[in-house]
């Protein structure tokens, strides 16, 4: 091996490696088998040297090396004597000081780095707490319309403090003190936290309870302060008004600073309040939810009439639209249990539902509905013959949490060559991989296990960047995955847009596809019996897979997304 790589291996575990130098050995340990075994040798000798200081402040030179050489010779009997200078360096590095000391972890997570580029079996050393910021969560919308460049909120969405605006629609908002609004657009205000919000334009009702008694809602010069009520406020460029519902508010500040409002009385902040509309044309909580209904109803029968067109496209290996044909059967106790496969050119594969598979709500409310996976072992099984020359892997997926290392979309059952592999990281990425090779075997540390472990077989995970965190829990995405040999691409995207593509590299290069038996939302076929790494059931809903023999274009998936979105996205 190069001498220049194990000085390269070197910084990288002791944190010195620059960022063009840590790029190139992360490519040689890729595509060159030396290197690798090299560089997860000194990661192992390194953990073990940083458990030997931690025993003694003032390790023994002399003993240290033997007993390193010996585990070592154990594990691999060809053990790389120029190692050993590795290691004694490596040996005074973590004994020169306690600051040395402390840095051992931050060595090992840039090690590890690279040693997960190796297999998708790396577990994660770390988990750091996840944390959402914000105020109020949107809890439903209705023919939302948000000015040009702004960000796009969608149901569940968690808001931060600053400012919302929307051209047209209706919102329901709830503050997580316990207050709900519902805003008419055109409308701007700025919410500042989870007690108070800022209005400079539109219809809002405010709906408040006694655990949120004190919320605040400012408007012109004047603060309205609920004291356990529900009242409605009108803005507009020169009028503002309020009216109380029921119960009592009180004003503070302008032209009626410490004026008390009750029940049926109202007051004019600014301007001429006999201009303003009557306060009683303010959508309620129910005028909301039955605009919801029929909004809903309407996506519906539109997907509907999409679907069954979808259905006869000839490029179709296998298509389950879940959302429009199963809900009997659940309800009646899964009869038959089938998933129907209604590609008109496919094999009928359907697909058999194996275990606590339960109903879930459907994108589209009443009437459609996905299937739940949350439990170890629920699955739908299935198996597609035959051979393909590319893929397109789509679906909608609601996730309520990533709490397995791996959450399995669709998996083939043996992951043999030509087989794939798609799902979701805990990290929020999504993963899409087809085996190259079975009947190579390659070894990487395992920190979780503690020990090395086989990979079995050559194959390369084509990663996404994160598009997922806990803050959209239960929100549905639409995902896909674009494996294309022809064109030596693999590309993925997130409710219609790409978000990663990849040269696929010769040495991955594999074009005779197939599935064979496999599952959707679980994988029952793990090589290994790691707990860690076998259980992937999907934490979440599943909803109108598609797999098609062809690589679909950007634009084909855009109109696949925007015919199933659900209202508000």
């Amino acid at each position: 091996m190069d001498k220049r790589f194990e000085k390269l291996i070197f910084q990288a575990i002791d944190q010195t490696i620059s960022p063009a130098d840590f790029q190139r050995l992360q490519d040689a340990i890729e595509s060159d088998a030396e290197v690798r075994q090299a560089y997860l040798k000194s990661l192992t000798l390194c953990e073990q040297l940083g458990e030997i200081a931690q025993d003694t402040s003032v390790p023994d030179s002399t003993s240290v090396p033997t007993a390193i050489v010996t585990d070592a010779t154990a594990t691999d009997r060809r053990f790389d004597w120029r190692l050993l200078g590795l290691a004694a360096t490596l040996l005074i590095a973590v004994s020169v000081g306690a600051y040395r000391l402390g840095r051992q972890d931050n060595r090992l997570r840039l090690g590890s780095r690279l040693t997960e580029s190796l297999s998708e079996e790396m577990p994660p050393l770390s988990s750091a707490e996840t944390q959402i910021a914000g105020h109020a969560t949107l809890r439903r919308g209705v023919a939302l319309k948000w000015p040009s460049g702004a960000t796009r909120h969608r149901e569940g969405d968690v808001l931060p403090n600053g400012l919302l605006a929307f051209e047209e629609g209706t919102a329901e908002i709830d503050f997580f003190c316990g207050a709900t609004l519902i805003v008419e657009g055109p409308a701007s205000f700025d919410i500042e936290s989870d007690w108070s919000v800022a209005v400079t334009q539109g219809r809002l009702r405010a709906n408040v309870p006694p655990a949120a008694r004190g919320f605040v809602v400012r408007a012109a010069d004047s603060e309205i302060i609920d004291l356990g009520t529900e009242f409605v406020l009108e803005v507009d460029s020169q009028n503002v008004r309020v009216d109380v519902i029921d119960g009592e508010v009180e004003l503070r500040g302008g032209a009626h600073d410490g004026q008390h409002l009750l029940t049926g009385e109202g007051v004019s902040l600014k301007g001429d309040a006999a201009a303003m509309p009557s306060p009683a044309s303010i959508s309620t909580v129910s005028d909301l939810q039955q605009q919801r209904r029929i909004a809903d109803e309407r996506s519906f029968e539109r997907w509907k009439t999409f679907a069954n067109q979808l259905s006869l496209d000839r490029r179709l290996i296998a298509y389950f639209p879940i959302a429009s044909g199963l809900q009997g059967d659940l309800q009646s106790g899964l009869l038959g249990r089938v998933v129907p496969d209604v590609a008109a050119s496919g094999q009928q594969s359907n697909g058999r539902i194996v275990g606590p598979v339960t109903s879930a709500d459907g994108r589209f409310g009443d009437g459609s509905y996905g299937l739940e996976f949350d439990r170890t072992g629920a699955r739908v099984r299935t198996r597609i013959d035959g051979t393909f020359r590319a893929f397109t892997f789509a679906c909608w997926a609601k996730i309520d949490s990533l709490k397995h290392r791996y959450n399995a979309l669709f998996m083939s059952d043996g992951y043999e060559n030509g087989e794939l592999h798609w799902q979701i990281r805990d990290d929020g990425r999504l993963m899409f991989s087809v085996m190259v090779d079975d009947t190579q075997k390659t070894q990487h540390f395992s920190p979780q296990d503690n020990k090395m472990v086989t990979q079995a077989g050559l194959h390369r995970v084509y990663y996404s960047d994160t598009f997922w965190d806990l803050s959209q829990s239960g929100q549905w995405f639409h995902l896909a995955a674009v494996y294309d040999p022809a064109n030596r691409k693999v590309i993925q995207y997130v409710n219609g847009t790409p978000i990663a593509s990849e040269t696929i590299a010769e040495k991955f290069y594999v074009d005779e596809l197939q599935i064979g038996a496999a599952e959707i939302g679980n994988w029952g076929q793990p090589f290994r019996k790691t707990p860690w790494f076998a259980v992937r059931n999907f934490n979440g809903a599943i909803d109108e897979m598609a797999i098609f023999d062809a690589a679909l274009s950007g634009e084909e998936l855009r109109q696949i997304y925007e015919s199933g979105k659900p209202v508000g996205y």
